[in-house]
């Protein structure tokens, strides 16, 4: 199946899929700014035949859901309506930090690794969530 991860946020969203074969989540892009969010991420479902959505959800380091979650809730909310098929939500907590380290190895400037930071913790949402949910 194949998966489109969100790393939702307000000025950017990183976007990740995976392989038809849910071994290996990769980056895919990183919208910026609110502007027709809801209409880009669908255009992106659409191009890359995506299946299902699991989207980041940034709970509290207790577990619990602060305002950034009701964002996102609210957020899939929105995406729900105009996407009809299975949307999952995948704890984020840590996945910018693990980003950060992935990206810290590539050599890449401080701006470079900025601008791809968000489809990076989009990847690590999404492969967290297919090694929690593989079917053996």
């Amino acid at each position: 199946m194949r998966y489109l991860a969100i790393d939702y946020g307000t000025a950017r969203t990183g976007l990740a899929v995976c392989d038809a074969g849910e071994t290996i989540a990769s980056p895919l892009d990183v919208l910026r700014g609110p502007k027709n969010l809801v209409k880009r991420v669908v255009q992106r479902v659409e191009a890359e035949g995506i299946e299902a959505v699991v989207i980041g959800l940034p709970l509290d380091m207790d577990g619990s859901e602060g305002p950034q979650a009701k964002r996102v809730r609210t957020f899939a909310d929105r995406l729900r309506v105009r996407i009809h098929m299975p949307i999952y939500f995948q704890d984020e907590r840590l996945s910018s930090f693990g980003a950060e380290q992935k990206l810290q190895t590539t050599g890449l400037t401080k701006a470079k690794r900025r601008d791809r930071l968000d489809a990076v913790a989009a990847a690590e949402i999404l492969q967290a969530f297919l090694e929690t949910n593989k079917h053996d």
